[in-house]
């Protein structure tokens, strides 16, 4: 009778403690598929580089966003005239497919500001850029509170440049010398045709904006985009960054791309 008391005590052990692994193993997948589950929302995001630049400076916010379950595409707007701009943007926006965040840095606010008026394009994100209204180019917000940078100079091929000697101080402050170097040899010239365009349906009008003002900014008054984010109706982030401010608050950067994912309606 002994013997059969202590076989039964040990057979309610082994049921507890297969039960309790049991629990445990379940609790340990839930939190893995939390962790792996895709954004809710939006899910696509289309990034669109500005003046002086090219794609590969969003490679840190794109890396965040694709591990956070994000599809990425980084459009390659040539520079070469606001007509060329639009067309390699709405390209990206068709081919990535289904209601999308559009996010522009600054001349390539003012592309986003247009292209934003595709039907697909259901928020807009703008990174200490231009976010025009009608009438209005980018030309027109710098010369009205100008900008703290002299070192914008035009070529005899209607190319606007920015001088190599200056490109750190007044573009790129805030990133590591040797990327601020390799960007200043490497940079994307802006047309004047896409310097002086002017808008003339603003998308902010009808779709849900963001803003990230960048308090440091010697290519852009602070104040102007400050004034800009404000008539958009835009939630608006401010950080103490260069022009740059996708490079250097990549992670800040992030976030505000993913609160507009997951705040726009998909129904835009």
């Amino acid at each position: 009778m002994g013997k059969r008391k202590i076989v039964m005590k040990q057979l309610c052990r082994t049921t507890t403690h297969t039960a309790a692994l049991v629990a445990t193993t379940l609790l340990v997948a839930s939190s893995q598929t939390a962790v792996a589950a895709p954004p809710t929302g939006i899910k696509n995001v289309v990034l669109v580089h500005g003046a002086f630049a090219d794609g590969s400076g969003w490679e840190a916010v794109a890396n965040i966003l694709r591990k956070d379950g994000y599809k990425v595409s980084v459009a390659q707007p040539p520079e070469t005239s606001y007509a060329d701009d639009q067309k390699y943007t709405k390209a990206a926006i068709d081919a990535i497919g289904g209601p999308v965040v559009l996010v522009g840095h600054s001349y390539g606010g003012s592309i986003i500001t247009e292209a934003g008026n595709h039907p697909n394009v259901a928020a807009l994100v703008y990174i200490a850029a231009f976010a025009l209204d009608e009438g209005e180019s980018c030309a027109s917000i710098e010369q009205a509170v100008p900008q703290a940078s002299k070192a914008f100079k035009a070529d005899s091929n209607g190319n606007w440049w920015i001088e190599q000697a200056h490109f750190a101080a007044d573009f790129a402050a805030d990133v590591p010398p040797a990327v601020s170097h390799f960007m200043a040899i490497s940079q994307v010239p802006i047309s004047t045709d896409a310097f002086t365009h002017k808008v003339t349906t603003p998308a902010w009008k009808t779709k849900p904006t963001w803003y990230m003002v960048a308090s440091a900014d010697r290519s852009i008054n602070p104040e102007q985009e400050r004034m800009m984010a404000k008539r958009a109706h835009a939630k608006t982030v401010e950080v103490n960054s260069s022009h740059v401010a996708y490079m250097s608050h990549s992670k800040e950067t992030a976030k505000l791309i993913e609160e507009a994912a997951t705040s726009a309606s998909v129904n835009q």
